[in-house]
């Protein structure tokens, strides 16, 4: 069993085929899940800093769709100014406040996945820990090779400025 890492207030391990991350809100479960759970929290902190998302299609419920636009509007992001990244999640199970499972594909404006890019099962765990919330993550990915793939792009790296961004809404919420 692999160690977790802290890096940009999150800690993550890869075990296998499975991405886990884990980062605490100073926010009560209830306040975190709904920021998951409602089209207009999530419009206001999904997506690394400097990315702004717009929902296209947000059904939470069982077989559910949620379609959603991440687009770079800071400048200083150099080549991603300008960028947009598409992504289509279908949701399978929620209980409210505890749990999300969903999968999440790269997509296009269409909602079709985009060739090359794996499917992730994600799992979202929140705990209550003496009025915070711990969020536990886990991404299930095709194989080993794809989850190593995915942590080499970046994304605990992109996972962390999204939930500082969280952090941010979670104050003024």
């Amino acid at each position: 069993m692999s160690e977790f890492k802290t890096a940009f207030g999150v800690q993550s391990k890869v075990e296998g085929k499975v991405l886990i991350l884990e980062r605490i809100f100073n926010a009560p479960r209830e306040l975190v899940f709904k920021t998951f759970s409602e089209a207009e929290h999530l419009a206001n902190w999904w997506g690394p800093a400097g990315w702004q998302t717009e929902n296209y299609e947000f059904e939470f419920k069982p077989n559910g769709v949620w379609h959603y636009c991440m687009r770079c509007v800071d400048k200083n992001q150099g080549e991603f100014y300008g960028q947009e990244s598409w992504g289509k999640g279908v949701y399978h199970e929620i209980v409210v406040p505890e749990k999300i499972v969903f999968t999440d594909v790269f997509a296009d404006e269409n909602g079709n996945a985009v060739e090359g890019m794996p499917e992730t099962l994600i799992t979202l765990n929140f705990v209550e820990e003496d009025g915070k919330t711990k969020l536990i993550t886990h991404s299930e990915f095709p194989s080993p090779e794809e989850a190593q793939k995915i942590v080499d792009m970046g994304v605990v790296e992109g996972t962390a400025s999204q939930y500082n961004r969280l952090d941010e809404y979670l104050e003024k919420m």
